[in-house]
């Protein structure tokens, strides 16, 4: 199930919500436990067994290490147990994510002795076991009370909203909201408008964006029948669809969060606005890179090394985990080189400069857009050749036109959509609404308008879906 579905939309949600509100507090736990087991089973069916397996796991070995610490035992002994959850975690996420693309791997070295499996990927997997990760980790570090109730700890993993594509929430955030927690007519409001912006980004942008996408990334086999424009408007479209879906999930998940009374913290801020790759980082997918630097970047020592090659291999591992992370595929990894590549080179060379001309700056800022760009082509290519062959369109070296029918048709018919799309990657309507509630002096009229265009917005989205098309999130393979 999907949150830009109509299922989810008029029988799920709704359900979900009356029966939380009906039940005491003290059962509501329970009953989002179940909700979300539910929600999870519906698209995943027997994997929701994985998770189980995955909460009573984390649940047995936190125990465990708070017993350890209370009974005084040695701190090898606390840290057996947490060695024991760090490789079942990543035993189950190597297992179901990873076990086909290591055969395969194996299979081209040794040939036929070695059979390739088949195992289907767990929907979400990686979010749900980096969350169970930083619980265990947090309870052994002190820096979270251990959860005694099985239940609550299971919801903290489970909870839908934030299940499937993140955002990444760690327990330390949200411990006392899972015992105690509010709604109030205003929370529940915001989260409503999160979620219809969240769900309008979702499908008047991103699906809309993967048409052409698609469509030109299909093309990629026959590099020479993709043209340059073409080509480049296929990798605007592709970098405006993965913002605006995952961008847009995340915003129904902090949206659906707080009609249940919880605080998800942002996982997106306008990342396209960044003037280096470094602050890209520090915008984009925040949750997860938060969670790279307070569980393996920082420990391994950091930016506060005494040796430049130290900071180097800090962020070589870093990178390289944080492609792994995202996939199966050379393509992923060569995605996180990249990166690793270009943050070094910031790192090292501090560029770019503050002293700096505006001009230089500027140059800069519209060089890491284009390194962005870039970075999805390989990222969304099928492999490694795919990916070459794709750039070498752009640049025109794969005997390609210039402009084709596809590029003017395509580029005519979403050009509206384009520009909207643009605008939307920035702070524009944000500062607009500021702007008009200290001009006109009337922030509540204001705020009803913009209320008023919202609830149009989610009409035109559910028309949208009445009448079918693309729209699977992109990061429920991740």
């Amino acid at each position: 199930m999907v949150f830009s579905s109509l299922s989810f939309l008029f029988f799920f949600l709704p359900i979900t919500l009356a029966v939380n509100f009906i039940l005491p507090k003290k059962a509501r736990n329970y009953w989002l436990l179940i909700a979300s087991l539910v929600f999870y089973a519906w698209g995943a069916h027997s994997f929701v067994i994985v998770m189980i397996i995955s909460i009573a796991m984390n649940y047995v070995l936190a125990r465990l290490i708070v017993w350890g610490k209370q009974a005084d035992k040695s701190l090898a002994f606390q840290r057996t147990f947490l060695v024991l959850a760090l490789i079942g975690n990543l035993g189950i996420l190597f297992y179901n994510k990873y076990m086909n693309f290591f055969t395969e791997q194996l299979s081209r070295i040794f040939g036929d002795s070695v059979v390739v499996t088949n195992i289907i990927l767990p929907i979400g997997i990686s979010f749900f076991t980096f969350q169970a990760i930083s619980y265990v980790v947090d309870v052994y570090r002190g820096d979270a009370a251990v959860q005694k109730n099985p239940f609550y700890l299971g919801l903290y993993i489970s909870f839908f909203p934030q299940l499937i594509a993140g955002p990444i929430v760690r327990y330390r955030t949200i411990a006392d909201q899972i015992t105690d927690r509010s709604v109030t007519l205003e929370k529940f409001a915001v989260g409503v408008r999160r979620f219809c912006i969240g769900f309008a980004m979702k499908v008047l942008i991103a699906n809309q964006m993967s048409i052409i996408a698609d469509a030109a990334f299909g093309l990629s086999g026959n590099p020479a029948s993709l043209s340059v424009g073409f080509a480049w408007l296929g990798a605007l479209a592709y970098s405006l669809q993965i913002f605006f879906d995952f961008a847009g999930y995340s915003s129904m998940a902090i949206g659906l969060g707080k009609m249940f009374g919880f605080d998800f913290l942002e996982n997106f801020n306008f990342p396209y606005i960044s003037k280096t790759v470094t602050e890209f980082w520090r915008r984009w997918h925040m949750s997860l890179g938060q969670w790279f630097r307070d569980y393996v970047y920082i420990p391994l020592g950091g930016s506060r090394v005494d040796k430049k090659y130290k900071l180097v291999r800090n962020l070589f591992i870093v990178w390289v985990l944080t492609g792994v992370w995202h996939g199966a595929n050379w393509t992923f990894i060569a995605w996180g080189l990249g990166y690793f590549v270009l943050l070094t080179i910031e790192k090292l060379t501090n560029l770019p400069k503050r002293k700096m001309v505006l001009g230089v700056r500027i140059l800069y800022q519209i060089f890491t857009l284009l390194c962005v760009m870039v970075g999805w082509v390989v990222f969304r290519s099928d492999g490694i050749r795919d990916a070459f062959r794709y750039m070498g369109s752009m640049l025109g070296r794969t005997g390609n036109v210039l402009i084709d029918n596809n590029a003017i048709r395509y580029a005519n018919d979403y050009k509206i959509l384009i520009v909207i799309a643009v605008v939307c990657c920035t702070p524009a309507l944000v500062k607009l609404q500021s702007w008009l509630e200290k001009k006109l002096h009337a922030e509540a009229a204001v705020n009803f308008v913009f209320n008023i265009l919202i609830l149009g917005l989610l009409v035109i989205s559910v028309s949208y879906l009445v009448m079918g098309g693309n729209n699977p999130f992109i990061y429920f393979n991740f």
